[in-house]
């Protein structure tokens, strides 16, 4: 059988994607946006706006109620040359906002962002349902014990090294072939281990290891990503590309973004991970209004066997 390529034009496409507790993760609306609550003192966009556990839960409490589907909690920057934390470090700074989040909002899906296998089972126990993994568990490989032990969802990512080097002079014969066959193996390589196939979204990891000609490769042919089967999550947001497309500062960036999203979702790219929600949901709303046809069409793609393929069937 052949890949399922969206191409321009297309729906957004949401194959199920199952979360902690086997849920099925549905939006009220033909798109789905993950809100960013950076907890850390350094990140490159907001860093220390939300670093206290007080700050940290009045922003994810605001951004739930600006419509976000998930709250997505970093407690350890991924910029360019950020340093690496502890487990404990890192778990001090998340886990009192998590734990304080399933008090206030009990009803939310909670994502944490990160690749330490500690922080991943504790936020796991206190009732996380999903793990975002930019090191595809190649920086602590002890990592996919804990993902085949729950069975989280799980937001696996493309880069190339770490944050404190990626972006030193990154190199691709073929960034697009060599995104794809990365995922290929990733998700062969995951479901063998025992991950069911339905609780993995795809991030091809724009901005991590990769120079502004080859995320702007990327971003031009999401149908490489669409064509596994398996929903996509779009890490965009105020990113350098529009620094280095446009010349903008990170605060600058919005307009770029919400841009962006918008042509993106037009392309198939269902989830969104995002700083401004509301913003995102109001572009979104807009382009879902005039072309009515597409969103019926994502609604659609919700069907508890839409979008599930083998592993033979994702040969590039």
């Amino acid at each position: 059988m052949t890949k399922n390529k969206p191409g321009p034009g297309s729906a957004a496409t949401n194959p199920p994607w199952r979360v902690g507790g086997g849920r099925a993760l549905v939006t009220p609306a033909p798109f789905g946006v993950m809100g960013i609550v950076n907890l850390t003192p350094d990140s490159f966009y907001d860093g220390g706006a939300h670093a206290t556990a007080e700050a940290g839960l009045a922003h994810a409490l605001r951004l739930r109620d600006e419509g976000a589907d998930i709250l997505d909690l970093g407690a350890e920057s991924s910029r360019p040359g950020a340093r690496s934390l502890t487990p404990q470090e890192e778990q001090a700074r998340l886990l009192p906002v998590l734990t304080a989040l399933q008090r206030k909002a009990p009803g939310a899906t909670l994502s944490v962002d990160t690749w330490h296998a500690a922080t991943a089972a504790a936020a796991l126990e206190l009732g996380a349902g999903i793990v975002n993994d930019i090191s595809a568990c190649a920086f602590e490989p002890e990592l996919l014990d804990v993902l085949i032990h729950y069975k989280p969802g799980y937001v696996l990512m493309h880069s190339q090294g770490r944050p404190e080097t990626m972006q030193h002079n990154p190199r691709y014969a073929d960034v697009r072939r060599e995104v794809r066959d990365f995922f290929e193996r990733a998700l062969n390589r995951l479901v063998s281990a025992g991950l069911p196939e339905d609780r993995i979204a795809l991030d091809p990891g724009i901005g991590f290891g990769k120079s502004l000609e080859h995320n702007l490769a990327l971003l031009a042919h999401p149908e490489d990503w669409l064509s596994f089967g398996r929903p996509v999550l779009m890490g965009l947001s105020m990113k350098s590309v529009f620094g280095g497309l446009l010349g903008l500062p990170a605060s600058g960036r919005g307009p770029a973004s919400l841009a962006a999203a918008v042509l993106l979702w037009s392309r198939g790219v269902f989830w969104h991970r995002v700083h401004d929600v509301a913003a995102t949901r109001q572009g979104l709303r807009v382009a879902a209004a005039l072309d009515p046809g597409m969103g019926r069409a994502a609604c659609a793609q919700r069907g508890p066997l839409a979008g599930q393929r083998t592993r033979k069937e994702h040969r590039v």
